[in-house]
């Protein structure tokens, strides 16, 4: 489905000292700023602060007033790159097994709200705060390795029922992804308008990629003089540099190599862009276009997109297919 470009904005996600925690506050927050002001210079419209994540010389917890008031110095750091063109939730997928996370209270969204209006005001920031169009909850939803919770529209009643009389403001839910479009549907009559979906893309493409790789190896593995593609080979990267996914997975040897090929999290999405990697990518999508597989073959490894290939809603192209995915 195609999407006009004047309906697709850049958006800066979860800014905040993440990146930096292991820093104390004072440094993590400069590095943030010139991040925050880099992303709106570039043209990012839609900002997302978080500032809620602990730094080095921190809490383990810090008291929402900090967090409300390392927002508005980013908030003003944006504001200023703003002027100078023309004029929350932990990030997703570590919910580990068990019950799902609890529904953001009525109580706390009201002090939310109030504290980051504080904060904002007190910065001068008055004009911002007329502008902020979304606050970030927990209408319990959740994934983790194996597991999705989803959406329980009876738990979030209260919660839908809360916002301020303002129709310029909505809530944003993390943590969408894998849900059902039934449950999507109830979210946004519910006034969670902002979904935000990640791992669920790179997880579809990875299955996708997967079970190409599979096709070419049962259409083209019995020739000698063939070169085959080797992508989950080339995902070893991961274990070379495990930075992105150690803090994510657990379990003995058999268990993380399971994780790391086929978790909800997919945290493998942070080795797509390695260059072997995109070599072996590369290899698959030539070689399958050079010689397309069967539909059986298809059918076999990607039976939903053998259906649109049989109704002609996409090609048997290997690109297709996995935009299809």
């Amino acid at each position: 489905m195609s999407l006009s470009e004047d309906r697709i904005l850049l958006g800066g996600d979860h800014l905040g000292p993440f990146p930096w925690r292991a820093e104390a506050s004072d440094s993590a927050l400069d590095k943030v700023c010139e991040l925050t002001r880099a992303c709106v210079l570039s043209g990012y419209r839609k900002i997302h602060l978080d500032a809620s994540m602990a730094c080095a010389d921190d809490a383990k917890v810090l008291p929402e007033q900090v967090v409300a008031s390392r927002a508005a110095v980013l908030c003003q750091a944006a504001e200023e790159a703003a002027k100078s063109l023309t004029e929350v939730p932990a990030p997703g997928g570590e919910s580990a097994r068990g019950e799902p996370p609890a529904v953001t209270t009525v109580e706390s969204l009201h002090q939310t709200l109030q504290i980051f209006q504080q904060a904002f005001e007190a910065k001068r920031l008055s004009a911002a705060w007329g502008r902020v169009v979304g606050v970030v909850v927990q209408p319990g939803v959740e994934f983790g390795d194996e597991v999705v919770f989803e959406y329980d529209r009876a738990k979030a009643r209260s919660l839908a029922a809360a916002l301020p009389c303002s129709p310029s403001l909505v809530y944003e839910a993390h943590s969408t992804d894998y849900q059902s479009p039934n449950a999507l549907a109830q979210m946004v009559e519910d006034h969670f308008a902002i979904l935000k979906v990640g791992p669920w893309l790179t997880f579809a493409f990875r299955e996708a990629v997967f079970a190409l790789s599979a096709i070419e190896r049962e259409l083209l593995g019995g020739e000698k003089s063939r070169t085959l593609s080797q992508v989950r080979e080339a995902l070893g990267a991961m274990l070379r540099e495990p930075a992105y996914w150690r803090s994510y997975y657990s379990g003995d040897e058999s268990q993380l190599r399971i994780s790391q090929a086929y978790s909800y999290s997919d945290r493998c999405r942070y080795y797509w862009h390695e260059s072997s990697v995109q070599a072996e990518i590369t290899r698959l999508i030539e070689s399958l276009t050079a010689q397309s597989p069967p539909l059986t073959l298809i059918s076999q490894y990607l039976p939903l997109e053998y259906k649109e290939i049989s109704a002609g809603e996409i090609s048997d192209q290997p690109g297709a297919i996995i935009r299809g995915c």
